[in-house]
């Protein structure tokens, strides 16, 4: 007689967190300043508020923007802000820096109001692989909430995990 397979993964108290369920839906859009400067470099005040003026900033419309310069020019500060001003009764969200910057804000502000009471007392996997651009201070993030309240947390997939914390008993 054949032995019964029992499936212990799913009997478990293991629990999975993936942060790609939580990444949020829109555009992605990195807004370089960089084409409203002067040769590239300079910053002219009435030509740049032109610019501003004149721009289609519904274009941006549940977006989620990245204001940067990626030359290395001197930019004031009243610059970024002056876009971000235009941009934000549109866009979703506004950061200055990068993309990466940008997703991080955005997990960091997720994160924040994530109820995680189901994890507690129990061994958590953080789900490692996506399709999604999930920057790694997202995980770091997670960590910090999961630590004071799981059992134990492993990265990667159930059949393969890394360990990363286990609570003192």
């Amino acid at each position: 007689m054949a032995e019964e397979i029992i499936n212990r993964v799913v009997s478990s108290k293991l629990k999975t967190f993936d942060l790609e369920e939580i990444y949020p839906e829109g555009d992605r859009v990195l807004f370089d300043i960089k084409d409203w400067l002067f040769q590239e470099l300079i910053l002219k005040e009435k030509d740049f508020r032109a610019y501003v003026k004149d721009h289609d900033w519904s274009q941006y419309r549940n977006s989620f923007v990245a204001i940067t310069c990626s030359v290395e020019a001197i930019i004031p500060s009243w610059a970024f802000m002056l876009i971000a001003a235009e941009v934000t009764p549109f866009a979703k969200k506004v950061v200055v820096g990068d993309l990466e910057l940008l997703e991080t804000v955005l997990y960091q502000e997720l994160l924040s109001f994530v109820d995680l009471k189901d994890f507690t007392d129990c061994p958590v996997i953080i789900k490692g692989c996506a399709e999604k651009p999930i920057p790694n201070s997202a995980f770091a993030f997670l960590i910090a909430k999961l630590q004071p309240i799981a059992k134990s947390i492993l990265f990667g997939e159930a059949c393969s995990t890394v360990p990363l914390y286990k609570a003192k008993k």
